[in-house]
């Protein structure tokens, strides 16, 4: 069996990346050690590797990360995957095992980056914490996301997405309002994606790169630039809470549920529009973002409204009263529910008013223009047998593989059009390529641990 003594005898390669290199994307000459699953430690891993980082993915030997076999599958098994694993090279290693932590630990050293979002205190345990590898690597940048923070009472708790959203004050004011209490009519409203973790990795991908740059400052100085980065799904929620907390504190004010429309901003909503031919029972709606006050005088023309474009409208202010504002929604309402979403979009945007169709990803995929003509969905190569929808236009010349589409790289830098690299891969794709790669692990060690379940 391979020991931590013989792991550690190995020769450290540690990384002498900059933040200038060579390669595709601003990151390039970065590596990064991804130890977190699911989506908000994995989707920070994915920015970084979208922008040319080298990301090392550690999974589970037995099923890797769950997020593998989440929601629709594939006839292979997965689907998000697909594009959080993007750029990823898959590492299966069983943290659970003395061995399985010693070659995390390795892996760690040469890193320049570690991300991770395990419940507080686990790593810590595993001798895995920014305490434990800083004074071997001291200028590993350590990357943490949790639900609620390292610190505080409530760092020890379990903290996924739905819980911190809810904790953040972001449910309460997503849903409709009852009027009598001020508060919510029902149960509130969940957007249908894990929002809260997407936040949250976003904050973790900024934190990360502001690290590295004060990591690079500190280095100019001949000082240690290693440093930890502490984010909580709770805080990256409040970070999107806009004005409330200013609200309440000046003026005791709590930001009500407000529907579909915006609380103090008239006129801004989702209103009806005639159902199309193609599918009468299914419901159409447009989005206005008319609350400029010229904007919103030219719509009141537009409508037919002009009674409504007078003084004691011209403002936002004023518009924002209830009494207003639920006659201002009446006549907008009135105009679009007997026109079709064509002719609302067509006579808006020929009068210069933000508009926008409420679409599904079938729309966004098969007809988003836009997207398109940006290349903000890209097809990437995914070698392997099987099935699968659209293979037919999408089949590679060798019948080996298929393509997927994905969402592209954001945002977009001048000059730089980093392409995705390749899809998720299977699990352990990598494993024998990063040991014996970067660790110098001799063929047969590597087989040993492979053998003891340390590795797949």
């Amino acid at each position: 069996m391979l020991t931590a003594r013989i792991l550690s005898r190995l020769h450290l390669r540690r990384s002498s990346s900059t933040l200038s290199g060579s390669g595709a994307g601003p990151l390039s000459g970065v590596r990064v050690l991804e130890l977190g699953q699911l989506i908000a430690g994995p989707f920070a891993g994915q920015l970084l590797g979208q922008f040319g980082a080298e990301v090392i993915k550690v999974e589970p030997p037995s099923k890797g990360d769950p997020l593998r076999v989440w929601r629709e599958l594939d006839v292979d098994g997965c689907s998000p995957w697909f594009s959080i694993g993007r750029n990823k090279k898959s590492v299966a290693v069983d943290l659970h095992s003395v061995e399985g932590r010693e070659v995390v630990r390795q892996l760690a050293l040469r890193s320049d980056v570690v991300i991770e979002n395990f419940k507080p205190g686990t790593l810590e345990k595993w001798g895995l914490d920014p305490a434990s590898l800083h004074p071997h690597n001291a200028d590993l940048i350590y990357t943490r996301v949790s639900g609620y923070g390292q610190t505080g009472p409530w760092a020890p708790r379990p903290g996924y997405a739905s819980v911190c959203e809810a904790e953040s004050g972001f449910r309460f004011i997503n849903g409709f309002l009852d009027e009598a209490t001020g508060g919510l009519s029902g149960p509130p409203v969940r957007p249908n994606i894990s929002l809260g973790d997407s936040v949250a990795g976003l904050h973790a991908a900024f934190g990360t790169v502001l690290a590295l740059l004060q990591r690079q400052r500190k280095r100019t100085k001949g000082e240690a630039g290693g440093m930890t980065v502490d984010v909580s799904i709770l805080e990256s929620m409040l970070n999107l809470m806009e004005g409330i907390i200013p609200e309440y504190d000046r003026k005791g004010k709590i930001r009500s549920p407000s529907g579909s429309s915006v609380t103090g901003i008239v006129p801004t909503n989702a209103y009806p529009c005639l159902p199309a031919a193609s599918a009468p029972g299914t419901p159409v709606y447009i989005v206005i973002g008319a609350n400029g006050d010229t904007l919103y005088a030219r719509l009141m023309h537009l409508i037919g409204a002009p009674h409504l474009a007078t003084a004691e409208y011209a403002q936002n202010h004023q518009r924002a009263s209830p009494t207003a504002q639920a006659v201002i929604e009446d006549a907008i309402r009135a105009w679009t529910s007997v026109r079709s979403a064509e002719d609302v979009v067509e006579a808006l945007e020929e009068a210069r008013i933000p508009v926008g169709r409420v679409v599904n990803v079938k729309d966004i995929v098969e007809d988003g223009e836009q997207v398109k003509a940006r290349g903000a969905i890209r097809s990437v190569w995914v070698p392997g047998p099987g099935q699968r929808r659209g293979d037919s236009e999408d089949r590679g010349k060798d019948s080996d593989g298929w393509f997927v589409k994905m969402p592209g790289t954001f945002p977009v830098l001048e000059g730089c059009d980093p392409q995705p690299r390749w899809a998720g891969p299977d699990l352990g794709a990598h494993t024998d390529e990063v040991l014996r790669g970067q660790l110098g692990m001799p063929e047969e060690a590597v087989a040993r641990l492979r053998s003891d379940g340390v590795i797949a």
